[in-house]
């Protein structure tokens, strides 16, 4: 087989301009799932495919699926990721994975190369979660892991619902989703995190992710003058938080190094200079590869709500809302992408991801692999996220073999034993 080549220039021109839709004045992007800017860049996709001559469908949760045939009537290889953002998200986190399937399809189609699987490129719908709770929404109903109606009814913080906000920007699909059978599936990333660049590698061949809970929580007290109330007589939500807070960052550092605990959204009320916080909203985000050690962060954290709420005259509630266990990725996909890193004469190792993605549901339903690149300093999900044009090229190259040498495995394995 002849070695087929992305084009680096034309990948990173693509990254460019899909980054300004939506770009930030820091430079990192900001395009919430299904908002208008959600639908100009899945107006721009489906164009770029239909170019190649690839069929676009949309299921009813707005994953995209674009499609160049094989030469057998089997389910497709699919690679892909996400294209929406966080709210100060950067140009790479999701992106890099739908653009560099792009570009592979692109390559296959400029060298009239026949593969034995269709091909597709697959855009996930609200996989952030930061628009829709919880994170890779679309993914999980693929998966059967939620409802479709239940995800559908997933309203964000101005109660707008999900299928009410995939209908207002037309991107309700006809097909069931769920009803889409894949031979594989491949994820290229950013790491997300400081491994590879520490090392100074260039692809992580990701073996798994680690196991991940959230969970929602309010502590009420009691609105009352700042001037008027004496301190002994006051009921502060924002108080029993900020000490809760604190304590999950304790869970966190006590479980290290694999333990990570964390709070990135609080909302406080009524937020006013002058009234003592009667109510305080909050996210939790507990993560650890073990799911055993897991269950015991979660434990430390619910005995923390009355031990911190209790002495200052606070009720609370705790809701989980997404439960991630631990996941193992498919040995033949990741052996596929080893290979890949190895016939593009690039440094690789294996690693477990820290975040979830929607490789993660994936997994359940189809064999499944992902592919990491380096990101400057580890950072990301913030608009200093960088990989360089290299790092990505690399990164999309080793995607391509991966996926034509899965593909070689489906059509031998096709043939049967001591055929050729």
């Amino acid at each position: 087989m002849r070695n087929l080549s992305i084009d680096p220039e034309r990948l990173w021109d693509t990254l460019m301009e899909t980054a300004a839709i939506g770009g930030t004045a820091k430079g990192g992007i900001c395009r919430l799932t299904l908002t208008e800017l959600d639908r100009q860049v899945r107006d721009w996709f489906k164009a770029r495919a239909e170019t190649l001559g690839c069929r676009v469908t949309v299921d009813d949760m707005g994953t995209m699926f674009a499609r160049r045939p094989g030469t057998a009537d089997v389910p497709p290889i699919a690679m892909g990721s996400h294209l929406d953002t966080q709210p100060t998200g950067g140009k790479f986190d999701g992106a890099l994975g739908v653009l560099a399937a792009l570009e592979a399809l692109r390559t296959l189609h400029e060298a009239g190369y026949e593969t034995y699987a269709p091909i597709e490129v697959v855009n996930f719908t609200n996989e952030e979660g930061s628009r829709f709770a919880p994170a890779m929404t679309a993914s999980g109903v693929f998966a059967g892991v939620f409802e479709r109606d239940w995800a559908h009814a997933r309203q964000d913080r101005d109660g707008v619902s999900l299928g009410a906000a995939l209908d207002a920007i037309g991107y309700r699909g006809a097909e069931r989703c769920g009803a889409h059978p894949l031979s594989a599936f491949f994820e290229l990333h950013i790491e997300q995190g400081p491994i590879l660049e520490a090392e100074s590698l260039d692809i992580g061949a990701v073996t798994g992710a680690q196991a991940m809970r959230w969970y929602e929580v309010t502590v009420t007290g009691q609105d009352a003058h700042t001037g008027a109330t004496p301190m002994h007589l006051r009921k502060n939500a924002l108080l029993g938080a900020a000490r809760l807070i604190e304590r999950v960052d304790a869970i966190g550092r006590a479980h290290a190094p694999g333990g990570v605990a964390t709070v990135g959204l609080i909302e406080n009320k009524p937020n006013s200079r002058n009234v003592v916080p009667g109510e305080v909203f909050f996210c939790v985000d507990l993560r650890h590869p073990d799911g055993h050690v897991l269950n015991s962060m979660e434990s430390d954290f619910a005995a923390a709500l009355p031990e911190v709420c209790g002495p200052l005259g606070l009720d609370h509630t705790m809701q989980k809302i997404w439960d991630q266990p631990a996941v193992h990725f498919d040995p033949e996909c990741v052996a596929s992408v080893r290979r890949a890193a190895e016939l593009s004469r690039l440094t690789a190792r294996d690693m477990v991801s820290g975040a979830g993605h929607d490789a993660c549901y994936v997994s359940r339903v189809a064999r499944t692999a992902m592919i990491f690149v380096p990101c400057r300093g580890g950072i990301s999900h913030n608009e200093a996220e960088f990989s360089s044009k290299e790092q990505c090229a690399k990164g999309a190259q080793v995607l391509l073999q991966a996926v034509l040498d899965y593909d070689r495995t489906l059509a031998e394995r096709s043939r049967g034993p001591g055929r050729s």
